[in-house]
């Protein structure tokens, strides 16, 4: 079976990608946001057929990258991923207020988000909490703690990516709502394969006959 171990390049980043697969026959694998955060797994295609999936560990995928394409056949199988909105709790308004002030509002809102359980990552004057439960509660509780100096608002979860790190990424998309989470699209699964040694020189981007890929 062939696993598919390099990203050889993205159609929303890459100009001559998005030009190359114009006229491609693309097979798109939708992933959730917990299944992009993985290294390893098997994805499966609109056209139901499946992909195994091993990059280099730490690897981030990125909406759009392309993992397979041949130009013979003009076909191609692209990655897409599927995030939750993430709410944004803009506290920048408070820059010019006096220590004492920012102190407390920014104890309020660590109590606010603390004691519902929620992750948060704080960036500069940011702070960005995944969706946890329905948007309506989550705008309640800030609604109810009414915290002043502060603005918040869902913003899509791709347009927030560009601002953070890795390990950002993975705390704000890597478990939030993921056994919740289910669409109509086929969706990624966490796959492990086990690679016999080969000679030294031998490329990985091809066909393997005893990968053995465990499906959970």
């Amino acid at each position: 079976m062939k696993v598919y171990n390099d990203i050889l390049g993205n159609i929303n980043l890459s100009p001559e990608w998005k030009e190359k697969l114009e006229n491609a026959e693309v097979d798109y694998i939708f992933l959730d946001q917990w299944t992009a955060q993985k290294s390893r797994f098997l994805g499966k295609g609109v056209s139901g057929e499946e992909y195994p999936i091993a990059l280099a560990r730490h690897s981030q995928i990125v909406d759009g990258d392309v993992i397979y394409y041949d130009p013979e056949t003009g076909k191609a199988a692209v990655l897409k991923i599927e995030l939750s909105p993430v709410l944004v709790i803009d506290m920048s308004g408070l820059a010019d207020n006096d220590p004492q002030t920012i102190i407390r509002v920014s104890v309020e809102l660590g109590h606010a988000v603390g004691n519902q359980h929620w992750p948060a990552v704080v960036k500069g004057t940011k702070v960005y909490v995944p969706l946890t439960v329905d948007k309506k509660v989550m705008l309640s509780v800030m609604e109810t703690h009414h915290i002043e100096g502060i603005t918040y608002e869902f913003q899509k979860g791709m347009e927030i990516i560009p601002y953070l790190a890795p390990h950002e990424i993975r705390r704000l998309f890597g478990g939030a709502g993921h056994e919740s989470h289910s669409h109509e699209h086929s969706h990624g699964h966490i796959v492990h394969c086990h690679e016999h040694e080969h000679g030294e020189g031998h490329h990985h981007d091809h066909d393997h006959g005893d990968c053995h890929c465990h499906n959970h």
